[in-house]
């Protein structure tokens, strides 16, 4: 039996259930969302330590983050947590660094010193003694807001299949999509919202790769004496090698590893894990009791580290939707938006109009 709809959306996770939402609530069109897991979200939606930090991702990401900070906000995504970027003496020209670079994004941040530090976070070891402070930090609820999504697309008659592996994907005006059960469906678009499979869809419909290279991060749970407070801020190394923050009286921490890997369901390796703790005691006086859970996800970059939004130049009616990188959640709201115009021919609203999308046109590979 093969099932007919206007578009398809590959992937279930953040990315194609924000933009399946958002499509959707503009008109009856069919829209049908499919995801080769058993259910939605299970790869890098799933194990997300997501939070809302203005800066992360860096300057071209801060508009999609700030766009979508009301969203989020208005929803009840958002619980404050703020965020420091912890610093030593001889990181003060990296402190700079950050100024100059994020100073005229809209993002707001103030240094201070060790005893506003210390106040915030009393286990620091003596020489991280400055930081780059960013109040409105805040943690995201990323399994409600992938609900939502979820919600939303249903509400408005989006078709979710799961156990939906796409393995042919043919064109003859529309799109011929045979599953790995022999299911088939056709469709007159394609979205390629296939996480860090995004190269291997783009490959199955004809579409040459853009290089969306998955890269591993890994993150464990540690429980530590004294427990951390609760209203601990979110904290990074000003140079990238850690962050962590309180969850539940206990400590997630990442060694912000990027490690490259093929398209997987990404597990931890134990050296990461050693890495992240060794890290961890060069900052902290916490004594680390247990290591209770630990799990990994792949994080998707473009070459250029941009998220792609946009239809392929050279191949009709494939859009594509990709390359979010670890900033994937907290700029949902604002890409799911912009997606949509953009598919659509749509004018931009008042969360997207400061928004340039040309910066994140799949023809910028080309």
């Amino acid at each position: 039996m093969t099932d007919n709809y206007d578009i398809a959306i590959i992937g279930a996770g953040m990315a194609g259930t924000s933009l399946a939402a958002e499509l959707a609530s503009h008109g009856a069109m069919r829209v049908v969302i499919l995801e080769a897991e058993n259910q939605p979200g299970y790869h890098s939606t799933g194990r997300s330590a997501a939070f809302w930090e203005e800066c992360y991702g860096g300057p071209e990401i801060v508009p999609l983050t700030l766009a979508s900070g009301p969203y989020l906000k208005d929803g009840g995504f958002l619980t404050p947590r703020g965020a420091l970027y912890l610093a030593r003496a001889e990181d003060e020209p990296k402190i700079e660094a950050h100024f100059e670079r994020f100073g005229d994004t809209g993002a707001q941040f103030e240094r201070i010193g060790r005893e506003a530090l210390m106040e915030k976070v009393p286990a620091l070891k003596q020489q991280w003694d400055r930081a780059i402070w960013q109040e409105r930090c805040a943690d995201i609820d990323v399994a409600g807001l992938h609900q939502h999504y979820l919600r939303q697309s249903r509400q408005t008659g989006v078709d979710l299949i799961c156990d939906a592996r796409v393995a042919l994907l043919d064109k003859h005006g529309d799109w011929h999509i045979g599953l790995a059960d022999g299911r088939t469906l056709r469709a007159a678009r394609i979205v390629n919202a296939a996480g860090a499979w995004a190269d291997s869809i783009a490959q199955l419909a004809g579409v040459k790769p853009l290089g969306v290279q998955p890269l591993r991060r890994t993150v464990v749970q540690l429980r530590v004496d004294p427990p951390p407070p609760d209203d601990m801020p979110l904290c990074l190394d000003i140079s990238g090698d850690f962050y962590f923050k309180p969850e539940n009286g206990r400590l997630w921490l990442s060694p912000h590893d990027e490690t490259p890997s093929a398209p997987t369901d990404a597990a931890p390796e134990e050296l990461d894990v050693a890495v992240a703790i060794d890290r961890l005691e060069k900052v902290s006086d916490w004594r680390i009791e247990a290591v209770e859970r630990k799990w990994a996800g792949l994080r998707s970059f473009a070459p250029d580290r941009k998220p792609v939004y946009g239809f392929d130049p050279e191949v009709a009616d494939f859009f594509w939707f990709a390359g979010q990188g670890g900033y994937g959640i907290q700029t949902a709201p604002a890409a799911a938006r912009l997606g949509a115009q953009l598919f659509l021919g749509l004018p931009r609203d008042a969360m997207t109009v400061s928004i340039d999308h040309t910066k994140y046109a799949p023809d910028r590979f080309r």
